[in-house]
């Protein structure tokens, strides 16, 4: 209870942390289906949750689904929670653009490369950074 009155946490993270903790894997499992079944825990709510912070800190939609994946939710809440048509991932996108590079247009290839590579390492995809660059072509 400690844990999630922390911060809402995903199935199969808290259960890492508590066996990791050295708590028995078959209590483990009991507590945390009752914890589901009570509502106190949610894959769903821990998904919605951890979209919109990694999104407020200007991450794109395709790091956030990789990242939610690896912390063990299932793909479906995944899709349900990350939509790469949403307009709001082009301003994100845009908006993790104008903080990094004070909104600058790349003068030379070198800088447009650096550029794209940012936004594509924070996880935005082909369409949204062609949307920052449009004026450019």
């Amino acid at each position: 209870m400690d844990l999630l009155s922390r911060r809402e946490h995903g199935v199969v993270e808290l259960t890492g942390k508590l066996i990791q903790k050295g708590f028995d894997e078959v209590f483990v499992a009991e507590a945390l289906a009752v914890l589901e079944e009570e509502g106190l825990l949610s894959d769903a709510r821990y998904s919605e949750s951890y979209v919109r912070s990694r999104m407020n800190k200007g991450f794109g939609p395709v790091r956030i689904r990789e990242e939610l994946r690896q912390r063990g939710v299932a793909d479906e809440l995944v899709s349900e929670f990350v939509d790469f048509q949403s307009r709001c991932w082009f301003e994100t996108a845009r908006e993790a653009w104008q903080k990094r590079f004070g909104g600058q247009f790349p003068e030379d290839m070198k800088a447009r490369s650096k550029q794209l590579q940012f936004l594509q390492y924070r996880g935005f995809t082909s369409d949204h950074t062609k949307h920052i660059f449009k004026d450019l072509d």
